[in-house]
């Protein structure tokens, strides 16, 4: 199975090119560091340190990660940190977090020839992959060269156990060769064991994104921004994605209807989608400001859109209501725990099977709310700015929910201390 994956993968080379020419059209940073991907130019390890590995996709993950390479740091002191990214985002988010104290590149491609070269360069001691990234020759060279992987924060959704269960003996071979998986929840364990993951490798030891870690400064940055504002009601739809976008201004006229000095703050997943997202808002009737031009958010602006990198916890904390993005359209949804830490009501829309757990713990303790489609979603925002009390409520439940979560990072860090022996 293994080489028909790598006949594939080979065959599909042209095609990823071309999708990269074709996402660099939307964001130049794609066009750049090409030979990161193809292992031509190989991260600068310092060979006289030992190096631990992680690999972090994108941005949620690196955030996601932050606890466990800051008690992985204190833990080797001794050790160099290499983090790998796959997106330009989580790339610019490794370098504005730790700028010069960890090594940084691009995870090249999962070509055996091409891994074996990224391997070998830098020959971690022990390796850590974020979430569910399953390549088979990074796993297969590790295995080769008896590195020891941890599988972190992993979860398997019932959609995702389906497809790993179309190729078997892949996916037995490629969970056995971890030295520890660490499941989010029970459930995510149950299903790891169910496709071949050796029993006693596998832990439950809680979700890794609870372990949420803002800056005091951005109360500050936000009630600072937010006295420029006025009184205004301030509704913040964040992460959105290719058709949200749309629905979300359908929502935003009826809650105008009802609430006239509404503020809407739109933060586009993707910066490609910037301009676009812009545009659709202008063509649609109404008077926007973009982050970019720095200007006075005056009264008649009606929609401010978030067109810069790094900033949404700050646009969390300005706001009133959060609704968290990729769930009004079948992306998954996304991490609904920052604005929950920040004490804002949380509101979803009906496909969060990337979260389904974490958005289930919230809904059940009425830190947050599913909605379907535009109507509800209006009336839920207008239910909610007219009742400050429900507000106040879902926010101190949600804060409680996150308090109780924590301790994943931990529980993580004592495992690889008790199975691998550095």
């Amino acid at each position: 199975m293994r080489v028909f994956y790598n006949i594939v993968f080979t065959l599909a080379v042209p095609f990823i090119l071309l999708r990269l020419l074709w996402r660099g059209t939307k964001a130049s940073a794609y066009f750049k560091r090409w030979d990161e991907r193809f292992a031509i130019t190989l991260p600068s390890v310092n060979k006289s340190k030992s190096v631990i590995w992680v690999h972090a996709v994108s941005m949620g993950e690196v955030e996601a990660c932050r606890p466990l390479v800051a008690a992985i740091q204190s833990t080797y002191p001794e050790h160099q940190i290499l983090i790998t990214t796959m997106t330009p985002t989580g790339s610019t988010r490794v370098k504005a977090l730790y700028a010069d104290n960890v090594i940084h590149c691009y995870l090249p491609y999962d070509l055996p020839v091409i891994m074996r070269r990224f391997i070998q360069a830098i020959q971690p001691v022990f390796g850590v992959i974020m979430e569910t990234e399953l390549w088979p020759n990074l796993i297969h060279h590790c295995r080769k060269q008896n590195i020891p992987l941890v599988l972190a924060n992993a979860r398997m959704s019932e959609r995702s156990l389906k497809d790993y269960q179309r190729i078997p003996s892949l996916t037995r071979e490629i969970l056995q060769s971890f030295t520890v998986i660490a499941a989010q929840a029970q459930q995510d364990r149950e299903r790891f064991i169910e496709l071949g993951a050796d029993r006693d490798k596998v832990h439950a030891v809680g979700n890794l994104k609870f372990e949420v870690n803002l800056s005091p400064t951005i109360v500050e940055q936000a009630e600072a921004i937010r006295s420029m504002w006025g009184n205004r009601s301030v509704f913040i739809a964040a992460s959105t994605h290719e058709g949200e976008d749309e629905i979300i201004l359908n929502a935003s006229r009826q809650i105008r209807a009802q609430v006239p000095d509404l503020l809407l703050i739109i933060v586009p997943r993707h910066p490609e989608r910037f301009d676009k997202v812009a545009a659709l808002c202008q063509r649609a009737g109404f008077k926007i400001l973009r982050r970019s031009e720095n200007g006075l958010c005056r009264s008649d602006i009606q929609i401010l859109v978030i067109d810069s990198m790094g900033e949404l916890p700050i646009f969390y904390a300005c706001s009133d209501i959060a609704f968290v993005g990729g769930s009004l359209v079948p992306t998954g949804g996304h991490n609904i725990l920052e604005p929950a830490a920040l004490s804002r009501p949380v509101i979803v829309g009906p496909h969060v099977f990337n979260f389904a757990e974490i958005t289930q713990q919230f809904i059940t303790a009425q830190a947050a709310i599913q909605v379907d489609n535009a109507e509800m979603l209006a009336t839920t925002v207008i239910e909610l700015l007219k009742n400050p009390p429900k507000r106040t409520a879902m926010g101190e439940a949600g804060q409680q929910l996150i308090k109780q979560s924590q301790g994943g990072s931990q529980r993580l860090l004592n495992l690889i201390k008790y199975n691998i022996h550095v």
